[in-house]
């Protein structure tokens, strides 16, 4: 490598930091450094190390160990030893790649990966995360997506900088990759004329892994018959990352039009095109943090959405959450973590304190002092059940109102059904006196002299 390649590294890693750091809004922002002992972050470590010691920037270095090679332990005290040379701090996580879904293990120790930097992150208030991505990585992505039969925002590959709460689990840090647009072989010639000390994964040249094929089997045929491939893909994504910014925004004036809250609205979405529709559904989801699903799922989505009569209600379950519809409103709910059965009638005193944990439940049951309620006295002298509605309970809410079942109450105060299924009931000595969501029974003779209670109901999840 010449001086004025190692001068142009150098600059364009400058240069990147520069543009970052524009993105950031702490006045003395932290960085860390998403550091593997590969030959890529080694190489990163070495700029960031340079750059941080003559700016005054505070910078960590974090490693993941998945534990997945025999070699882990010593991949993890070689990248100890290098940032205790360069005077960089360093913290360390330990996960368990355990359980391997469809996507395999590579996308399991991925997602593990970024969740494990996400907490570290979060731990030593970093603002700005830091990885080694390269050019070549750049057109790897773009042709592994293209080969998966991705649409634009796979085609997009890794962006430059930008928030991942998806990948990391926050909204902060940023994530960024300030040697995207150097290659591979740029930063093997630096570490060279450096003497930059690296680790080799053994894993990497295993080509079980859809990405080692592309680099071992693939892009080097490209190399040969296309030279300077990588610059061309990198375009490609650049311009698929163009596009789907104007697709972004195309799907926030639609959504300002076709939401309600944070449901969508079914007749507004009705009216839009094909390709709009589906486009609003992918930014609906995307918003809330959920995973892309397959091409069949959306079409499925999209279909039930539209076919649905006001009064259906409709349920497509998501790998994250589940899509239903009530009153011509579409709606993302969380998935429930235990059946309803599970939930059994549970006996409990009130002792005076201001809330009780019901994790069979999913929630937490709140008592507080009101001018409306029952007595104090009595409340704590009673045996008291929680359990889930089992149909035909009705409940007075005041002496000018009627008693009413449960159920008109829900649909009165637009309760969908699947919210319901939370939502608990407390009974006293046979005796309906709460109902969550609704509000406490009238109960006129048990409001004794003293003080007076009402309870409420508040779910763990949201």
């Amino acid at each position: 490598m010449t001086n004025r390649q190692a001068a142009s590294i150098e600059g364009a890693f400058e240069r990147a930091l520069g543009e970052i750091l524009a993105r950031v809004s702490a006045s003395a922002p932290r960085f860390a450094v998403a550091y593997s002992g590969g030959l890529d972050s080694a190489v990163l470590l070495h700029l960031a190390s340079s750059y941080a010691r003559v700016h005054g920037i505070e910078l960590i270095a974090f490693h993941v160990h998945h534990g997945l090679s025999n070699n882990a332990d010593a991949w993890l005290a070689h990248c100890e030893r290098g940032c205790a040379a360069l005077g960089v701090s360093f913290d360390a996580r330990r996960v368990s790649v355990e359980s391997v879904d469809r996507h395999g293990l590579e996308q399991a120790a991925r997602t593990s990966r970024y969740r494990a930097l996400g907490d570290l992150s979060r731990l030593h208030g970093v603002h700005v995360l830091l990885t080694a991505h390269h050019l070549d990585d750049q057109a790897e992505t773009v042709l592994l997506q293209l080969l998966r039969g991705s649409g634009l925002p796979g085609l997009s590959g890794m962006a430059f900088c930008g928030g991942a709460p998806a990948l990391l689990g926050f909204d902060t840090p940023l994530l960024a990759r300030p040697l995207l647009e150097r290659s591979r072989a740029e930063l093997e010639a630096f570490a060279v004329r450096h003497g930059i000390s690296h680790i080799v994964d053994e894993s990497n040249e295993d080509l079980r892994y859809a990405r080692n094929a592309i680099r071992h089997a693939v892009t080097p045929v490209l190399n040969e018959y296309f030279p300077g491939y990588q610059h061309r893909l990198s375009r490609v994504a650049a311009h698929a990352q163009s596009a789907q910014r104007l697709l972004d925004e195309l799907a926030a004036m639609d959504w300002q039009s076709c939401s309600a809250g944070s449901q969508l609205d079914l007749s507004c979405f009705a009216v839009l095109s094909q390709d709009r529709q589906y486009n609003l559904l992918r930014y609906w989801l995307s918003q809330n943090g959920m995973r892309m699903p397959s091409t069949a799922w959306l079409f499925e989505m999209r279909t039930q959405l539209l076919c649905a009569s006001k009064d259906a209600q409709v349920r497509v379950v998501h790998p994250q959450c589940e899509v239903h519809t009530y009153r011509g409103r579409a709606y993302l709910v969380s998935h429930m973590p235990l059946p309803i059965e599970t939930a059994k009638v549970q006996a409990f005193r009130w002792q005076g304190q201001g809330r009780i944990p019901f994790p069979a439940f999913g929630g937490e049951l709140y008592f507080e002092g009101a001018a409306e309620g029952v007595s104090s006295e009595w409340l704590m002298a009673q045996l008291l059940e929680i359990r889930h509605r089992q149909g035909g309970e009705k409940l007075k809410l005041s002496p000018g109102r009627p008693t009413r079942s449960l159920k008109h109450h829900y649909q009165d105060l637009n309760i969908p059904a699947w919210e319901r299924q939370r939502l608990p009931v407390v009974f006293a000595g046979g005796r309906l006196v709460f109902a969550a969501g609704i509000g406490m029974s009238h109960l006129s003779h048990l409001k004794n002299p003293g003080s007076l209670i009402q309870m409420h109901w508040v779910n763990d999840i949201k």
